[in-house]
C-alpha cells in the first residue's frame, strides 16, 4: 500500500475533487488541498478503492491522513477493510478539532503515550465501526434506515416514489456499490470495460459482429420514452415462485412503473395473482415462449445472454431467418418472436457478471461457465433493477427446500425438489444474498418467500 500524505487545515480544507475524506476533521467549506505528490487518491493508490472508514457520517477514503496536530494511520484487514491501528503522533502546531471528532481522536494531549495507547486499542475494537464480510458486504444488517437516510426520507408518504432509494441502501450495505450500469447494450458496448474481456454469459468477448447486427436492426437501446421521463422509477421483478399462488398481488403488482417477468411465465388466466402488466420479459432462447398467443401485447423482449448460439438465436429472431434446432440448444426454443426489431433488447451482461462474482460470490472458474456459478435469472433482474430503478420490490421469489412436494412455480406441478437438480446454480448462496437485500431494506418482498 502508498502512502499518501494529504495536508489539510481547519481554515481551508480540502476540495471535493481532491481530498474528500479531509471533510470529516473540518467545519468550515471546501477550500484546498494539497498533496506530497499533487495526485489525486486514485492516482496513488494500489488497493481496493473502496477500503473505507466511517467517521461521523462520512465516509472517507483509506489513507494516511496528517492534519497538523495529529497523524491517523490506518490498516487493513485481509479483503481491503480499514480496521485503525490507532497510532498518533503528537505535532507541533494545536488547531481546534471539531465537535464531531471521535473522542479517541480528540483525546487530552497532556497525557503521554503510554497512557494513549490502551483507549486507542480499544477504540480499534470499537463495535460502531463497521464491519464487512468477504464479498464486502456489511456484516451487522439493520431494517432500521441509516439517520442521514431517515431524514433525508422522512416526508415521504407510502406508495411515493422515493429518488434513489434503493441505491442509497445498497451503497451503506455494500460500499463497493456504483449505480451507473446502462439496462441494455448500445451501439457503445465495445467501449465497455467490465464486459469487453469476458466470454458470455459474463461478457461480449466475441460476439462483436452478432451484436452490431442485431443493434442495427433494433435500433432502440432503452426502455419507453414515457417511462424514461421520469424523475423516480418503482420496478417489480415478479419471480416464477409457487409463493406466488392465492396471494391476490395482481393489482398491487401492476401499479408498478415497471414490471418485469422471467423466461415463459404465463400472464393469462393468473391476472388475480400476478397482474396482467408485463413492461419486460427476459428470458433466454430455451425459457422463451413457444406459442405466439401467449405473449403480451405490449412489452419490450429481453435477451439474456448466457452462451454464444443465444446471441445467433436473436439475430435470426430480429431478421426473422430461419431458426436451426441443432445450434447447440439444450432444449427446443422457439422460431418466432412476436415483436418488431424495435421492441427487443439485448441485457447488459454485466449484470450476470455482478451478480455472480460480486454480490454472490459464486465460482469465478476463470470468468467461464462451469457448475455452480451461474445467478438465477431472478437474481440477474434483481441486480439490474438495483442499478436501474429509485425502489425495487419483488414476488414470487424464494425455494422452500423444507417442503420438496410444494410446486416449484406458481403455474406448473414441477416439484420443489427439482431444483436440487439443477447444475448451473447456487440456490443457498443466492438465497443468502437476497435476504441481506430484504432485511436491509434495499428491496421489498411482497410474498415473504426470501
Amino acid at each position: 500500500m502508498r502512502r499518501w500524505d494529504c495536508w489539510c487545515s481547519c481554515a481551508t480544507c480540502c476540495s471535493p475533487s481532491a481530498c474528500s475524506w479531509c471533510w470529516a476533521f473540518c467545519t468550515t467549506p471546501p477550500g484546498s488541498c494539497t498533496s506530497s505528490a499533487g495526485r489525486t487518491p486514485e492516482s496513488q493508490w494500489d488497493g481496493p478503492v473502496s477500503s473505507y472508514f466511517q467517521l461521523s457520517w462520512v465516509t472517507v477514503s483509506a489513507c494516511d491522513c496528517r492534519l497538523p496536530k495529529y497523524s491517523v494511520v490506518l490498516s487493513f484487514d485481509s479483503v481491503g477493510h480499514t480496521i485503525g491501528s490507532g497510532r498518533r503522533e503528537r505535532k507541533a502546531v494545536a488547531i481546534v478539532l471539531p465537535l464531531s471528532i471521535p473522542s479517541h481522536l480528540a483525546a487530552d494531549p497532556g497525557k503521554d503515550r503510554a497512557q494513549k495507547e490502551p483507549k486507542e486499542t480499544m477504540a480499534a475494537a470499537d463495535p460502531a465501526i463497521p464491519k464487512y464480510d468477504k464479498l464486502g458486504f456489511l456484516l451487522n444488517l439493520d431494517s432500521k434506515l441509516p439517520p442521514e437516510l431517515a431524514s433525508k426520507y422522512a416526508n415521504f408518504s407510502e406508495g411515493v416514489c422515493k429518488p434513489g432509494y434503493a441505491s442509497a441502501l445498497m451503497t451503506v450495505i455494500f460500499p463497493k456499490f456504483s449505480k451507473p450500469a446502462p439496462m441494455f447494450l448500445d451501439d457503445s458496448f465495445r467501449r465497455w470495460a467490465r464486459i469487453r474481456d469476458f466470454v458470455p454469459p459474463f461478457g461480449i468477448k466475441g460476439q462483436d459482429n452478432l451484436i452490431k447486427a442485431i443493434l442495427s436492426a433494433t435500433k432502440d437501446y432503452r426502455l419507453t420514452p414515457a417511462l424514461d421521463s421520469l424523475s423516480c422509477r418503482r420496478c417489480i421483478i415478479v419471480g416464477n415462485g409457487g409463493v406466488l399462488a392465492n396471494k391476490s398481488l395482481g393489482l398491487k403488482i401492476d401499479d408498478y412503473d415497471v414490471v418485469v417477468r422471467l423466461n415463459s411465465a404465463p400472464v393469462k388466466g393468473f391476472e388475480k395473482d400476478v397482474g396482467g402488466k408485463t413492461t419486460l420479459r427476459i428470458t433466454y432462447p430455451e425459457g422463451a415462449i413457444q406459442k405466439m398467443e401467449q405473449y403480451e401485447k405490449d412489452s419490450l423482449f429481453v435477451l439474456a445472454g448466457f452462451k454464444w448460439q443465444d446471441f445467433k438465436w436473436l439475430k435470426y429472431i430480429v431478421y426473422k431467418e430461419k431458426v436451426s434446432a441443432s445450434d447447440g440448444f439444450w432444449k427446443s426454443v422457439a422460431t418466432r418472436v412476436p415483436r418488431e426489431p424495435h421492441e427487443i433488447r439485448i441485457l447488459n451482461p454485466y449484470f450476470i457478471q455482478e451478480a455472480a462474482f460480486s454480490f454472490i460470490g459464486l465460482p469465478f472458474n476463470n470468468g467461464l461457465m462451469g457448475r455452480g456459478n451461474i445467478p438465477t435469472l431472478g437474481s440477474v433482474a434483481i441486480t439490474m433493477a438495483l442499478h436501474n430503478c429509485d425502489e425495487v420490490a419483488v414476488a414470487g421469489f424464494g425455494y422452500d427446500m423444507s417442503s420438496p412436494n410444494a410446486p416449484l412455480h406458481y403455474y406448473e406441478n414441477i416439484k420443489m425438489s427439482a431444483i436440487k437438480e439443477s447444475w448451473t446454480h447456487n440456490i443457498q448462496r443466492e438465497k443468502e444474498f437476497l435476504r441481506k437485500l430484504v432485511k436491509a431494506r434495499v428491496i421489498t418482498d411482497l410474498t415473504s418467500g426470501i
